[in-house]
């Protein structure tokens, strides 16, 4: 089965290559909430796993950890044995990966039996505020419209991916954070540093028309800008969290199972429907 080419894995690997610690902001963020989340988990894993395209920037961050994971670089094709971790984590790559459901199948298949999955990527929320100016400054000069920032999915819908990858328990949850900046440019700017600049495959081949990023940059101080000048910019953050299937795991009652009545549970009366 093909999928289609959502990005340049030439390109995307050329702007990874110039994100800079000060950029990589977030990671921290993250890494103290994914300490968070294994901390309500009533187990201790004894082989932990963590795939991310910054490898050498997250082995700082790893120390963190009750049991630092073992650092997977990001690829297509994950340095992951069948049955190798209890505990597999997916740190801000699939929002770029050209197969989603590949690579949460690799995870799975890397987990034992009940074990435990974690993604964080970017969700669809995530630089509204960039992609609307921008649209409407290209709009407003050219007529047209390129594919700029990465269409990331929605909350809604990578539930349901969990599900077909084969990992049980799956739940998706969103925390959308705003950043401030002390321009838009100096949002561009960061948005290299942190190795998330445009690398999309159907992205122009050309250097964007000076006249439409200073439009956009326009745009948004005049609707975003706070009374010191300072532009917000919206970072959605979408963690996964899924299991490898055992049978220990709860499962939902077959329909028609149940021993009472839910009158009986409520202690009201129950009125057949007329026929």
């Amino acid at each position: 089965m093909t999928h289609p080419i959502l990005t340049d894995p030439v390109a995307l690997q050329h702007r990874r290559a110039r994100a800079t610690a000060d950029g990589l902001f977030l990671h921290a963020l993250v890494a103290e909430d994914l300490q968070d989340r294994i901390s309500f988990v009533n187990r201790t894993f004894k082989d932990p796993v963590l795939v991310t395209p910054f490898p050498a920037h997250w082995q700082n961050l790893a120390q963190r950890f009750a049991v630092p994971p073992r650092i997977v670089p990001a690829s297509d094709v994950l340095d992951l044995a069948p049955g190798s971790a209890d505990l597999v984590m997916h740190v801000f790559d699939m929002h770029w990966s050209n197969d989603l459901v590949g690579q949460l199948i690799q995870c799975r298949r890397a987990l034992r039996p009940d074990g435990l999955f974690l993604g964080v990527l970017f969700g669809g929320n995530t630089l509204t505020e960039l992609r609307i100016c921008l649209a409407e400054a290209e709009v407003e000069i050219t007529g047209g419209l390129s594919p700029r920032i990465a269409p990331m999915g929605e909350v809604r819908d990578l539930g349901g991916l969990l599900q077909r990858a084969g990992l049980a328990l799956p739940v998706a949850d969103s925390d959308a954070m705003k950043v401030t900046f002390s321009s838009p440019l100096k949002l561009l700017r960061d948005l290299r540093h942190m190795g998330e600049a445009n690398a999309l495959n159907d992205r122009l081949r050309k250097p964007t028309r000076r006249a439409i990023i200073m439009r956009a940059m326009e745009l948004y101080v005049q609707r975003h800008a706070d009374a010191q000048g300072r532009i917000p910019a919206t970072f959605e953050l979408i963690t996964l969290t899924g299991w490898a299937p055992d049978d220990s795991q709860q499962k939902p009652l077959r329909p028609g199972s149940a021993m009472s009545s839910l009158a009986a549970a409520l202690g009201t009366d129950e009125n057949p429907l007329k026929s």
